[in-house]
């Protein structure tokens, strides 16, 4: 038997919820801005500086606690030296920072 428990599954109302679709995409810009900035070997204040940003912003962004928008998604792709790639879900995986074709 599988185990199951209702914190795991989410409900419709909760899947559709506003608040909870911005966390969700909260979360996965900073995961996204995360796994770059490490692919990259950049250290937060590293990256800090080349956004133009203090790392106390750039935490914030890696902990979730920024919403995207395009204007913050383009200069961080500039920084990162990457596209921005989006799909239609909310949750981890549905933004990333993809290299610069070479």
């Amino acid at each position: 038997m599988a185990g199951y428990h209702t914190r795991w599954v989410r409900t419709p109302a909760q899947v559709d919820d506003p608040e909870r679709i911005a966390i969700r995409e909260a979360l996965a810009f900073g995961k996204a801005l995360y796994d770059r900035r490490t692919e990259l070997g950049l250290t937060v204040a590293e990256l800090a500086h080349r956004a133009g940003m203090t790392d106390d912003e750039i935490e914030c962004i890696e902990e979730g606690g920024t919403a995207p928008t395009v204007a913050l998604l383009r200069l961080l792709a500039a920084a990162l030296d990457a596209d921005v790639r989006l799909t239609s879900g909310h949750d981890l995986g549905s933004l990333w920072f993809e290299a610069h074709a070479a």
